[in-house]
């Protein structure tokens, strides 16, 4: 429910504004957002005892020099009791740009660590397979086998040492 009211105002924002505009936008939001993670500022954000226009003052200290496009939306956000949705706005939006500027980020789950040589050409490949800009980061974490996740491309590539062993008894299994 919250991704479809953040559409919305996704597609207002982009509706009136050039890359440019749009990134820089992007950047405020992207550094209000990262205040959500902190449990002191949720509670603050979901107070009722506090005013929604000193709300709207706190957000708008984190950001230097802000655009009026996101003036006005942190102020139409507080207006309609929607703060708590400006990270999936982030969200959305990173996407979109991504989609703009043919340009995505991805992470390789694996459990060893790889050669920076094997994670940029794997990087390429990538690139050059879907012929877009793209930048992989690498998650070393106990996944037994080799998984590419390309978000905004919806690309998910993989190769578990566990559904390989579980494949090759089924194909032995139906042999005989």
């Amino acid at each position: 429910m919250i991704d479809l009211v953040a559409k919305r105002y996704v597609k207002a924002i982009m509706s009136g504004n050039d890359k440019d505009s749009l990134s820089s936008i992007f950047n405020e939001l992207n550094l209000v957002s990262t205040a959500f993670n902190d449990g002191k500022f949720l509670l603050i954000i979901s107070s009722t005892d506090i005013s929604v226009d000193k709300k709207i003052d706190l957000i708008l200290s984190f950001m230097s020099d802000a655009s009026d496009t996101s003036k006005n939306l942190l102020k139409l956000l507080g207006e309609k009791k929607r703060l708590d949705i400006i990270p999936s706005i982030v969200d959305i939006l990173k996407n979109e740009l991504a989609v703009l500027n043919n340009s995505y980020s991805g992470v390789i789950h694996t459990n060893v660590k790889l050669d920076d040589s094997e994670v940029a050409k794997l990087n390429t490949d990538f690139a050059n397979k879907f012929n877009v800009s793209l930048e992989l980061t690498q998650n070393v974490c106990d996944y037994d086998g080799i998984k590419v996740d390309i978000d905004g491309l919806g690309v998910e590539i993989g190769f578990s040492k566990e559904r390989l062993k579980s494949q090759m008894i089924d194909h032995i299994l139906k042999a005989v």
